[in-house]
């Protein structure tokens, strides 16, 4: 190997050294942004149609805590201003804190107990808390308002199965197949109602 050959190649294991070296910082630098970012609890079988609770900038990972406890605090000091009790609410379901969500979607509820959207944060928030009756409830009441709403009807029935509820189950999959009868999720809907079928028939 002649000298300028060998002078080639350490060159250009000094340069993958260094290029190795910089991606690694970048993807440590993702992964960390990642791990920082607020993110909602997840469960394996949640309705097909959820519903989110919060709104479209309340899980930019970009937000400080500071500006969450800010929101939050604004909420609880001021108990009659709805925005911030619905902002609140989302802040607390985007992180996974389904009760804190739910009592400030109640006092929210209770500022304008027709706000539809409140009605259906109420039943999912109460449906990832596994409160079946309560998200039963509000779904129901959001139902009332618009029954042409997918997302309800979906969670109605995901919540009748939950409940064991074989009855209100079969009505709330036939809704939903009259609504949604090209939806993948009808089929799961079905397969989960057989199984309770059984359930009940052993």
């Amino acid at each position: 190997m002649t000298r300028e050959n060998f002078l080639f190649a350490i060159i250009g294991v000094l340069l993958g050294f260094i290029v190795g070296f910089m991606l690694h910082g970048v993807m440590s630098q993702r992964d960390a942004e990642r791990a920082a970012a607020p993110t909602t609890q997840q469960r394996p079988q949640l309705p097909p149609d959820h519903p989110p609770v919060g709104d479209n900038t309340a899980g930019d990972p970009q937000r400080s805590m500071e500006q969450v406890q800010q929101t939050i605090a604004r909420a609880r000091s001021n108990p009659k201003d709805f925005d911030a009790q619905v902002a609140a609410a989302s802040l607390e379901y985007q992180i996974g804190q389904f009760e804190e969500a739910i009592k400030f979607l109640l006092t929210a509820n209770q500022l304008k107990p027709n706000d539809y959207d409140v009605l259906v944060k109420l039943g999912t928030a109460n449906l990832d808390a596994e409160h079946w009756d309560a998200a039963e409830k509000w779904f129901k009441a959001a139902q009332i308002k618009n029954p042409k709403d997918v997302q309800v009807v979906a969670s109605l029935a995901f919540v009748s199965l939950q409940k064991g509820d074989v009855k209100n189950a079969e009505r709330n999959i036939a809704a939903f197949e009259k609504l949604a009868p090209e939806s993948p999720d009808l089929a799961n809907f079905k397969k989960m109602l057989e199984g309770l079928k059984s359930g009940k028939s052993n």
